[in-house]
């Protein structure tokens, strides 16, 4: 089918039929506010902070559920859509702590700056785990928040920190839905759903149990969807922003998942699966999420190989490593023999490692630690 056309604030746009309004506004570059609106998730138009102008079209339409039609011709930045902007966003903020928001100095205190906001210390900016990676920063310095004309309501909801990887403080969450969606939509376990009712309404999971007990996969997918910093990995809480990323292939298993290595002076601080491949999709594994950091900083994580000598564990190079190997290979029989691979090599190399086993030793003693 041929293209669609359509005008964004004067400029001309194509996009393919099935698209909408918003993939329409990204495609000449124009931003649109955001919160609810993920990639990888169906439409869902809840936070309303998508909405535009359509002429011939009745009220202000959400850019993101809206399907483009040709000749379509929209407005993103008119008067009346930043004051409407204006008024939802001072509701969302509500209940989410927003002075350090509008602070004119948020950019420019650093950790041990009198804060002349009069805010609790747990609520400053420069505490927060998303400060300058936030979604809803970026949102707030666009619509232009000054300040929020309506009391903020603090939920006073203990942090849980009951599991090994990331906390969730849901003070900060702002009901956006997306840790719910991609746990239901993406990763179709459905270890946390909406709990309770109106203005109760909150992420979590049944019953209240555990996330341990909840089917939880430790993915970290909601985590990765979260736009605040209520859902925040334990390890990178407060690390701040890196200093540039680089892509890799996770190398806990054969299947070649791609990863974005945050890097902080000279350090690795966050491992967040990519999306632009066709392998992992911006999902990952408990291990490639998670383990990566503690892996490879571990200071018991062997960077030589070690000879036995004398009794103890002595460095060595791996020249001298694999002649002391063959050496000790020649003396057994080749029944007495058997060889364990690594799910953390490639398919390729396991394969190598099985055939070695069957055809030079040819017996079929091969094991395989393929175990999370």
């Amino acid at each position: 089918m041929a293209d669609i056309n359509l005008t964004i604030d004067g400029k001309q746009a194509q996009v393919k039929p099935g698209q909408t309004v918003l993939d329409a506004v990204k495609a000449v570059g124009v931003y649109i506010p955001t919160l609810c609106f993920h990639p990888d998730l169906a439409p869902y138009g809840a936070c309303r902070l998508c909405i535009v102008e359509i002429e011939k079209m009745r009220g202000l339409p959400t850019a993101c559920t809206t399907p483009a039609s040709e000749g379509m011709v929209v407005k993103t930045n008119t008067e009346q859509i930043q004051q409407f902007r204006r008024g939802v966003l001072e509701l969302i903020l509500t209940e989410h702590p927003h002075p350090c928001l509008t602070c004119w100095r948020r950019k420019r205190c650093g950790p041990f700056d009198v804060c002349l906001r009069n805010v609790e210390v747990t609520h400053r900016c420069i505490l927060c785990p998303k400060n300058e990676i936030c979604e809803l920063q970026e949102v707030v310095d666009h619509i232009g928040i000054k300040e929020v004309e309506f009391p903020y309501t603090y939920r006073e909801i203990p942090i849980d920190r009951d599991n090994p990887f990331f906390e969730r403080d849901y003070n900060l969450c702002i009901v956006c839905g997306r840790c719910v969606r991609v746990c239901q939509e993406i990763r179709q376990a459905s270890a946390i759903a909406w709990t309770y009712r109106g203005s109760q309404t909150l992420p979590g999971t049944a019953f209240g149990r555990p996330l341990r007990d909840s089917d939880c996969q430790y993915c970290g997918a909601c985590v990765d969807a979260c736009p605040t910093g209520a859902l925040i990995e334990r390890a990178r809480k407060y690390e701040g922003p890196g200093d540039h990323k680089v892509l890799t292939t996770c190398p806990y298993c054969g299947v070649g998942c791609q990863l974005n290595l945050t890097i902080k002076s000279g350090k690795i601080i966050e491992s967040v699966p990519a999306h632009n491949n066709e392998v992992n999709r911006g999902q990952a594994c408990v291990k490639g999420r998670f383990a990566i950091t503690d892996v490879v900083h571990s200071p018991q994580r062997l960077t030589k190989p070690l000879v036995k000598k004398n009794g103890k564990f002595e460095e060595a190079s791996w020249d001298e490593a694999l002649d002391l190997v063959a050496s000790k290979l020649g003396s057994f029989k080749k029944d007495e023999v058997a060889v364990i691979a690594s799910a953390k090599c490639t398919n390729e190399d396991n394969y190598v490692t099985q055939k070695f086993t069957r055809v030079v030793f040819g017996h079929n003693n091969i094991d395989h630690c393929a175990r999370l």
